[in-house]
């Protein structure tokens, strides 16, 4: 069995896991949707989702990746409703539950100034005023009202761990151009 409309789609280069199906929402072939991000503008700004099957359990009704074509999304509740071209019914819509949701980084809305998605974060070199090397995001955690980075270094040829909070109080800049963040902290904090 498989949803006719759905045609077979190259995962861009850029994608990025953004949410997965939950299951079919109403009668209409509205699917209801788990984002990964309290704030899902990715979702609703792109027109052009990518789907591929879960890594473990569940099916189904397609292999590979897949594009969608989304009609509207909209905040529902703690989760997202979404209606598709190729998603006639419920019946359609419920061959979808569990399918991963990736967009193209392309398409996120811009930032405002000193705003950063967290995708654009992991990986960056984290340094110090004095030049010392912290180590490499690894992570970020949302802990309450601030968020924390999570650096993988190595000390003693172990992999070690170090957070620092990503607040004005501790970060001097980010740099996404150079992939470092400068930050007022000691590598014995």
């Amino acid at each position: 069995m498989s949803v006719p409309g759905l045609e077979p789609a190259e995962l861009p280069a850029d994608a990025v896991e953004v949410g997965r199906i939950l299951d079919a929402w109403g009668v209409k072939g509205w699917i209801k949707i788990q984002p990964y991000s309290a704030s899902p503008e990715a979702l609703f700004s792109s027109k052009r989702w990518f789907l591929q099957p879960p890594e473990r359990g569940g099916k189904v009704a397609f292999s590979g990746t897949v594009r969608l074509s989304v009609k509207s999304a909209r905040d529902h509740a703690d989760s997202v409703v979404a209606s598709a071209h190729e998603v006639a019914d419920r019946d359609a819509a419920e061959q979808l539950k569990g399918a991963r949701i990736f967009v193209s980084r392309e398409s996120f809305p811009t930032p405002e100034e000193g705003e950063y998605y967290w995708v654009d974060l992991i990986g960056l070199a984290v340094v110090n005023r004095e030049g010392v090397s912290l180590g490499e995001v690894k992570d970020l955690l949302a802990t309450g009202p601030q968020t924390t980075l999570v650096l993988e270094y190595e000390e003693a040829d172990k992999p070690r761990e170090r957070m620092i909070p990503f607040v004005d109080a501790y970060v001097d800049s980010v740099d996404l151009a150079a992939k470092r963040i400068t930050v007022d902290w000691q590598p014995d904090y």
